[in-house]
């Protein structure tokens, strides 16, 4: 049997204890008559500036909030206009920002930065999912509290179908809540494998834990930034010094970073999604909404969403340009509920009202700070519209990634500070396999990583070929 969490250098498996103050932290998905329960981290979690030298971006409250309204500039409407890149992507996007970031200030015209709270700490260390781990026992089995609990074919649920997950945000919409489903598994898999290794009862957890989390991070340096960003940034990154991600001492997550960099992933979203082979495809509002248990119509196919050798091309995720679907234009109560302002049923408004609130500068700014030459007005493409100010950071990485990627991934400023954060964190983290073994590969590959990836793994572990029992239905 391979070793779940064997290096290529022999390093010991490492177990995971977490030290310090219990600390709150930050929430942007979740409906707002949602309960969001005690603090989940172990380690306090903090925003800061990336540029902190650059002035902020005010624009008239109401022409900001226009862009992202019905028929404006991000309007994408009904239409899919796919790139190149699997639509599994950005909804893995989104499990690393939940896994990463939650602010839960009110949205709001202007928040004070100083006590904004960072309810997740700048770790990829899946914290989403487990919750506060012994803390949150409810996200475990009774009978084999190593093992997470499972729905059928489903992450569990309480009585009334209230899901039971260390981040109530998975369950926003049916294809996180699956990936969060799925990762449930891989943990699972792991208990098995390392069970079945002689592992002691005592120290299943903790190793099932840091191998999960191992494979995670290994997806996201070398697969998901990759795709993203481009290989040569990732490789220059991680060899060199970045060079605007400096935390002094702690790591921190950049407002640039999650409130316009990391929300690049709202212009992927498609506006209909296939999920599995017997079904038709469905709108992502209100076809795949969550907070419901997922009927076995909606299981998600996973090798329709991510490429799996021996299988058919995927399903392509819409090209980064600035518009959103439909779906995200008119997003329904059951995630907005009551709003006060009427643009804030549309993902994009908020999003444009987000970056202001919190003080982000322009687009172009950041590019000069960079030492990158800024678009042009007419590739911004909001001259027409008798848009005069420079841009919001987060449509102006939007358009970058139009104008010079074609839609398929990030361009100069907003892949590099995808990059230069996400690998931060990452190499910050003592526990992570870029710190503990940078060569290391996943034990999951059974040793040949060249074809094997988020794909392979999604889809063996929900097939069923993972080695498990039958999930056991949650009460």
């Amino acid at each position: 049997m391979t070793e779940a969490l064997g290096t290529s250098t022999g390093t010991p498996s490492a177990r995971l204890r977490h030290t310090g103050p219990v600390r709150a932290a930050r929430d942007f998905c979740l409906a707002p008559a949602r309960p969001v329960g005690a603090p989940f981290v172990a380690f306090e979690g903090r925003y800061g500036r990336m540029f902190p030298e650059l002035a902020p971006l005010e624009v008239e409250n109401s022409r900001l909030l226009g862009l992202g309204a019905e028929g404006a500039a991000s309007d994408g409407s009904d239409v899919e206009d796919e790139g190149s890149k699997p639509a599994g992507w950005p909804v893995f996007g989104q499990l690393v920002a939940h896994d990463i970031t939650a602010d839960r200030s009110p949205l709001q015209e202007r928040a004070d930065v100083s006590v904004t709270q960072s309810f997740r700490s700048p770790r990829a260390n899946l914290e989403c999912v487990y919750g506060a781990g012994a803390a949150s026992p409810y996200l475990y089995r009774r009978d084999d509290p190593a093992s997470f609990l499972l729905g059928e074919g489903d992450v569990p649920r309480n009585s009334e179908g209230v899901a039971l997950l260390g981040d109530a945000r998975n369950d926003v919409h049916v294809l996180i809540s699956q990936l969060h489903y799925a990762f449930l598994l891989v943990h699972n898999l792991l208990v098995a494998r390392l069970r079945e290794d002689g592992v002691p009862e005592a120290e299943l957890f903790m190793d099932a834990r840091r191998a999960t989390m191992w494979h995670y991070q290994w997806i996201l340096v070398h697969e998901f930034l990759p795709s993203l960003v481009g290989p040569g940034l990732v490789d220059e990154v991680l060899r060199a010094r970045p060079r605007h991600y400096q935390p002094d001492g702690e790591p921190f997550i950049p407002f640039e970073f999650a409130d316009a960099a990391f929300r690049y992933g709202h212009s992927q979203m498609r506006e209909r999604y296939r999920v599995n082979e017997s079904g038709e495809p469905v709108r992502l509002f209100p076809g795949l909404v969550g907070f419901r248990p997922v009927p076995p119509a909606l299981r998600v196919d996973w090798s329709l969403l991510f490429d799996v050798p021996g299988h058919p091309p995927a399903l392509r995720a819409n090209r980064i340009d600035g518009r959103l679907p439909r779906s995200l234009i008119r997003l329904p109560l059951a995630i907005t509920g009551e709003v006060s302002v009427e643009a804030y049923h549309s993902l994009a408004s908020r999003d444009l009202q987000r970056g202001q609130a919190i003080g982000l500068p322009s687009g172009e700014s950041v590019a000069r700070a960079m030492g990158i030459e800024p678009l042009e007005r007419d590739e911004i493409g909001l001259a027409g519209s008798g848009w005069a100010d420079e841009t919001p950071l987060w449509f102006y990485i939007l358009r970058e990634a139009d104008v010079h990627e074609d839609g398929d991934r990030l361009g100069s400023v907003g892949g590099r500070i995808v990059a230069e954060v996400l690998i931060g964190i990452v190499k910050a983290d003592a526990e992570s396999f870029l710190a503990k073994d940078p060569e290391w590969v996943p034990t999951l590959a059974d040793g040949d990583e060249s074809g094997w990836g988020i794909g392979p793994l999604l889809s063996t572990v929900t097939s069923g070929q993972g080695g498990l029992a039958p999930p056991e239905a949650s009460s």
